[in-house]
């Protein structure tokens, strides 16, 4: 990581502000939905998914000159492991911050979610770990890596809030999984037994989908870009930000 980042305390921040913040909107629009149209699933889901593409679009936008706006255990794994090719991108204590500060972030804004509506905080019993919602996962995650990778690559990074928010949005239409593709919000849907939730048994199973999605991803950004390492420190937006000191 290069010496003009903010410092991790900071960046750790904005990751727990924006995974918690996009969970909040992921979780809350989906009960929103449920409670205003019952009974028509494809209404409820393109409320969720059009709330969640807006959502987060600002929170990229909110977060990025901060952290990176990363919201996501595995573009931060991507990230570490291009970066060691060229000495940029994150070192291994600052992913377990990163990863720590998603995590729990994704949880507590499953909890805030809940408690806006006053549904209480309950663990969700909706299974989604068949083999199509699984391939669903690969893809989604392959798709967003090679999209978030490349924009940096090509020094395209301005247009990653628009770009990620319009994939994810499309996702949730193309994929059978609705394209979680994230270990974090997928553990922090664990604590709404709700529209968005997923039952504690599936989860296992679609971290490692979103695993073998993620190294695919990088796997083809490698052909596509071999120097896309270098700009590692641009990942999803530049975060060389001028509030650098403590």
């Amino acid at each position: 990581m290069t010496t003009n980042q903010p410092p991790l305390w900071r960046r750790a921040l904005a990751e727990f502000l924006g995974t918690s913040l996009l969970v909040m909107v992921v979780v809350g629009s989906g009960i929103m939905a449920q409670q205003l149209s019952s009974g028509d699933v494809g209404l409820q889901l393109l409320q969720n998914s059009t709330a969640t593409m807006l959502g987060l679009t600002v929170l990229i936008l909110v977060f990025g000159p901060v952290s990176g706006a990363h919201f996501n255990p595995v573009v931060s794994l991507v990230d570490l492991i291009l970066g060691r090719r060229s000495g940029t991108g994150l070192a291994l204590p600052e992913l377990g911050a990163y990863v720590a500060a998603q995590t729990l972030g994704a949880i507590s804004g499953s909890v805030v979610a809940n408690a806006m509506f006053e549904v209480g905080t309950s663990i969700s019993v909706k299974d989604r770990a068949t083999g199509g919602h699984l391939l669903g996962e690969v893809v989604a995650t392959a798709g967003l890596i090679l999209l978030i990778f490349t924009l940096a690559a090509t020094k395209r990074g301005v247009l990653a809030a628009p770009a990620v928010g319009a994939y994810i949005g499309a996702a949730y239409w193309f994929t059978s999984s609705t394209s979680f593709a994230n270990p974090a919000v997928t553990v922090g849907r664990i604590f709404s037994d709700t529209f968005a939730g997923i039952a504690p048994a599936s989860v296992p199973a679609f971290v490692i989908a979103q695993l073998v999605g993620a190294a695919a991803g990088l796997g083809l950004l490698l052909l596509l870009f071999p120097s896309a390492g270098g700009a590692a420190d641009d990942v999803v937006l530049p975060h060389q930000a001028g509030g650098a000191k403590a």
